[in-house]
């Protein structure tokens, strides 16, 4: 009797605390000419007051995924070439997942980041350069790193984004924490790490994925749309975790993220360098990715240390889709849009040994 007592307490608990935080939305996908595919099982929406946070490789507190249920997560794009392949892929399967967009990358590349948007996938933010470890910064460097991401973000989409934040190498820190729950801001980490970043191996990259989702039985994954390997074995993940069982839940936001006005300001100027250079030159490289001074240099004060290796740039849907967003008007070039080339993974440190130290295995 004293056992059920405590299993049925514990179960009101957990039942309590998935309801603070995310409500869930059954919903049954039909897929036109892929009667196949994976589509969206639920959408769980979520409730970001004061800064829940989600992943189980780092936080216990909300856990919103039954057995057999996934989260696609993409991080550091939006990168021509990549993400565009990664889009079609997800169409094919007519699946949602959620794009944790770095600021700068966003400037750099606001119709992709449009495209992503109307195709109704969720955006939310990685700070606005990716280079620091918010852990090891000063807190001035890390709320201008957090609040720049989400107002470039935010105006280069031209509409308000996701409250969902995703820390650089899965870096957290006490202060950076509690100035996203005063922010009201979701917090996500992972359960499952691709590894994308150290292969340009697609099979390999499966085999990661689909092996852990054995093993551990759901989670949020962990994919990177500036790696060519991960656009590579996106078509084929997707046909593995449809034949695994598996079935995709899509996160959605239950308010909009605010911005400040002085970040937006920056936001604003940034991107309209962009178009002004675009406009004078509009056969320019579209990667260009405009560099911003963190504020301890503009104040004339020492850098804080960088993070080694840094990587440039850590339910289908019965609520309306994304609108289009009507493109800025700029002078394009003819034909395609230039691709981003690259012959293998941008190749960092494990996130492990980055921030536990150690060889990240």
């Amino acid at each position: 009797m004293l056992r059920l007592l405590a299993r049925t307490t514990s179960l009101m608990i957990a039942a309590a605390l998935f309801s603070t935080a995310a409500s869930a939305q059954t919903f049954r996908t039909s897929c036109p000419g892929n009667p196949g595919a994976v589509g969206v099982s639920r959408i769980v929406r979520i409730d970001a007051t004061g800064g829940p946070r989600f992943g189980h490789l780092q936080y216990r507190d909300h856990d919103f995924l039954t057995r057999g249920e996934v989260v696609l997560t993409f991080d550091d794009g939006p990168a021509p070439g990549i993400t565009d392949v990664i889009l079609k892929a997800l169409e094919r399967h007519c699946t949602k997942a959620t794009f944790f967009v770095v600021g700068r990358m966003a400037i750099s590349h606001p119709l992709l980041l449009q495209d992503v948007a109307r195709r109704g996938h969720t955006i939310g933010t990685h700070t606005w350069s990716h280079k620091y470890q918010l852990r090891r910064t000063n807190m001035r460097t890390a709320e201008h790193e957090i609040e720049l991401g989400f107002s470039a973000v935010q105006a280069a989409l031209g509409k308000p984004i996701a409250p969902f934040f995703r820390y650089p190498f899965l870096s957290d820190g006490r202060r950076s924490l509690e100035h996203l729950g005063a922010r009201n801001v979701a917090v996500f980490s992972i359960d499952i790490d691709s590894l994308d970043y150290r292969s340009r191996n697609a099979d390999a990259i499966i085999a990661k994925v689909m092996g852990e989702l054995k093993r551990k039985g759901k989670g949020i994954l962990l994919f990177h749309d500036i790696q060519p390997a991960t656009a590579r074995a996106m078509p084929r993940l997707l046909d593995e975790l449809r034949r695994g069982g598996y079935r995709i839940v899509h996160i959605q936001p239950t308010k909009a993220a605010t911005t400040l006005a002085r970040h937006d300001s920056e936001a604003v100027r940034l991107l309209s360098r962009k178009r002004i250079a675009q406009t004078r030159n509009p056969l320019a490289p579209r990667s260009m990715v405009w560099p911003m001074e963190p504020p301890a240099r503009r104040a004339g004060a020492p850098l804080p240390p960088t993070a080694p290796g840094s990587q440039q740039p850590r339910v289908p849907v019965s609520a309306p889709q994304t609108a289009p967003v009507p493109p800025a008007p700029m002078v394009q070039p003819p034909g395609e849009p230039p691709r981003v080339r690259l012959r293998g993974p941008i190749v960092e440190r494990s996130w492990k040994s980055q921030v536990l130290g150690g060889d990240g295995n």
